[in-house]
């Protein structure tokens, strides 16, 4: 299955050009940009980032695929499903008042147990991609897949928390998709991280209004 779609999509995997002595692919030039224009919106607090989410997810599980980053290509297919999810929240969810849905910080103590999940789930991704899988990273592929799910959990709920938690996964990225050679998703990963702060900032003022 995977390697029929990785065929049909080999054109878009074919090189646009060279950075750094690697071949950027058209796939990855589009997905950078929709990527782009997704935390933009996120930044916003407005309901596109979604869609966006979904159409980005998908060219980046094909694009990881074929770099055998299999935990980073999975985790698309997770944000996909969270992505519909999120995508209903933000239009219709509500708090447990009743209330629309708005920007809020983390219940107290939940942010511990969050993050004891967070290194479960990479203790146990980890294994399983280093016992099932040709990857040949990982440990290092399976840290930003876990705590990504956290992030994306965290921002479908429209907790603040989910902008620290984006900017220690950008981070890990930077350096897993600099030794894969995809150095314009390190580049993309990078403009995450600032994004993050940035992001961080503006939901911190919405909370403070």
């Amino acid at each position: 299955m995977l390697e029929t779609l990785l065929a049909a999509a080999r054109p878009w995997l074919a090189p646009a050009f060279t950075l750094w002595g690697a071949p950027v692919t058209w796939l990855e030039i589009v997905a950078f940009a929709v990527a782009l224009a997704m935390v933009v919106a996120n930044m916003r607090v407005h309901w596109v980032a979604w869609p966006l989410a979904i159409a980005s997810s998908l060219m980046y599980a094909l694009l990881f695929a074929d770099a055998k980053l299999y935990g980073e290509a999975g985790l698309q297919f997770v944000f996909v499903a969270v992505a519909l999810w999120g995508w209903w929240l933000w239009l219709r969810g509500t708090d447990e008042a009743g209330a629309p849905l708005v920007v809020h910080r983390l219940a107290r103590g939940a942010w511990l147990k969050l993050l004891a999940a967070t290194a479960a789930g990479w203790v146990g991704l980890a294994l399983l991609l280093e016992n099932a899988t040709d990857s040949p990273v990982p440990w290092f592929d399976a840290l930003p897949t876990a705590a990504s799910i956290t992030g994306q959990l965290l921002l479908a709920r429209k907790c603040i928390e989910n902008w620290p938690t984006w900017l220690g996964v950008n981070l890990v990225s930077v350096g897993l998709f600099a030794y894969k050679e995809l150095w314009l998703t390190a580049v993309l990963y990078a403009l995450f991280a600032v994004l993050s702060i940035v992001g961080w900032r503006a939901w911190q003022r919405r909370l403070a209004a």
